[in-house]
């Protein structure tokens, strides 16, 4: 007897971005087909009596197996890193294609898809990296790659070999505006750091903790501010990604007061972390919390919380950077302990990056439905990727996680599911927890543990055009 469903998740307590509801939830061919009560038979079904169901996470800024110069090497490849996002609630991810000064943009993209093609277990789209914007990349790839399905990417103020100037970085935002695609910046003043890296270590300092005195909130505050302009002047949406504190929030904010298209994303590493988990003048386990911009201090983690709140935050991802601690092509490069400024930047967090938030839910911080907008649904419209994602609802990809509210678990890095040895979370305790994560209606971890899908069964998602949001 053939069955209307493959699976139905019974006594389902829903929750969108703007809805919650009880319902049954029917899947066929990793769609869902049906929502109500008392649905029919499914020749698999679930009882998720006493969970939530929300979309599946939305990590729309992670880095894996993305190519590194001198020696260097993530820890996670496609296998790893998606292994455990879905062990963390996030089905879909999108990484990084990079250019390197003299690649074509094409090729960065084409080599990204070996990399990932045959290793992912959850879908997958890319954003671009844009370093060197030749009048080739302008005027052809940019635009054949809009069309082709990758409508966003990143832009770096700092950092030698991905910087651009300022005339570049109108140059891409203009292509961005003509071809309705979404460019995301890495706001940092890269002249202030330089000059007071040097004067850093010109006086002898050279532990981790100087990562974060080099890099200051005025840095990224005026960056911030500068890429507000530049949009401003093109008339053209962009994203400020990883926003570490008040100083930058506030430039969003009076840019948002103005109407113009200006969103923002942070990540967990701002609401956890402070410069003070890079240690002190001796020892180097703060190497571990090296990230850019670094953590501020308890006011600016009270501002972040504030602003994720009230709106001023669309997106809320990981910026898993995944470099081992005690790795020669990790945080130790060569086997050394190095000055401040050649630890390589970047901590892991794909994995916890969802439970951390809705710990946040549970101590009143924001409510569940702006957790889901922030997690799932905004990603995947500002990408391109809704309503296949972000949602769930008749239509959509069956790409479901069913959460424990009131599970409390110790974050341990020896119970994560990444490659890498180390979380800067070791020891937190979390209210609220995944248990099962559902990617287009296959069961990928139940009640916690990964069940060891088929290895490369995550798709390629082509993106379509951005969809903006009500600010």
């Amino acid at each position: 007897m053939t069955t209307l469903y493959d699976l139905v998740i019974r006594n389902a307590d829903v929750v969108t971005a703007s809805e919650r509801f009880a319902c049954d939830i029917g899947v066929k061919d990793g769609s869902i087909v049906a929502l109500g009560r008392d649905l029919a038979a499914g020749d698999r079904e679930i009882d998720a009596t006493g969970l939530l169901a929300l979309p599946g996470g939305v990590d729309a800024h992670c880095h894996l197996d993305q190519p590194l110069p001198d020696g260097l090497k993530m820890a996670d490849d496609f296998f790893t890193g998606t292994r455990a996002a879905v062990c963390g609630g996030t089905t879909t991810v999108i990484p990084f294609a990079a250019q390197e000064k003299g690649q074509s943009l094409q090729a960065a993209v084409d080599d990204y898809h070996r990399r990932a093609e045959g290793r992912a277990v959850a879908d997958y789209a890319f954003h671009l990296i844009v370093s060197d914007p030749t009048p080739e990349v302008l005027e052809r790839e940019l635009p054949e790659l809009i069309a082709a399905g990758y409508t966003s990417f990143k832009i770096y103020m700092t950092y030698d070999d991905l910087k651009l100037s300022d005339r570049e970085i109108l140059e891409v935002m203009d292509v961005a505006r003509r071809h309705r695609a979404l460019v995301m910046v890495h706001a940092e003043n890269s002249d202030c750091i330089a000059w007071l890296t040097d004067k850093l270590t010109d006086e002898g300092h050279h532990a981790p903790k100087y990562h974060a005195v080099s890099r200051p909130a005025v840095a990224e505050r005026e960056a911030t501010h500068r890429a507000i302009a530049f949009s401003e002047l093109v008339d053209v949406p962009i994203l400020i990604v990883h926003v570490s504190g008040k100083d930058a929030i506030e430039q969003i904010e009076w840019a948002q007061r103005r109407g113009l298209n200006i969103y923002a994303e942070t990540c967990p590493q701002y609401l956890y972390l402070t410069a003070e988990d890079l240690g002190g003048e001796d020892g180097y386990h703060g190497a571990k919390c090296v990230c850019s911009p670094p953590p501020r201090d308890t006011d600016s983690q009270k501002a972040v919380w504030n602003a994720l709140k009230r709106g001023v935050f669309s997106v809320f991802s990981s910026d898993h950077a995944p470099f081992s601690y005690d790795d020669p092509q990790g945080k130790k490069p060569g086997g050394e302990e190095v000055s401040f400024e050649h630890i390589p930047n970047g901590i892991p967090g794909l994995e916890t990056r969802l439970s951390l938030l809705f710990d946040g839910v549970n101590r009143g911080k924001l409510s569940l439905n702006k957790f889901v907008e922030l997690t799932a649904l905004n990603p995947a419209k500002l990408y391109g990727l809704y309503p296949r994602k972000g949602t769930i609802a008749i239509g959509a990809d069956a790409d479901i996680v069913l959460w424990d509210p009131e599970r409390q678990v110790t974050i341990r890095n020896a119970a994560l599911h990444h490659n890498v040895d180390y979380t800067p979370y070791e020891n937190r305790t979390v209210h609220g927890w995944p248990m099962h994560c559902l990617s287009r209606g296959e069961l990928l971890v139940e009640n916690g543990r990964y069940l060891e899908p088929k290895v490369g069964r995550g798709r390629f998602l082509a993106a379509g055009k951005p969809q903006l949001l009500d600010l």
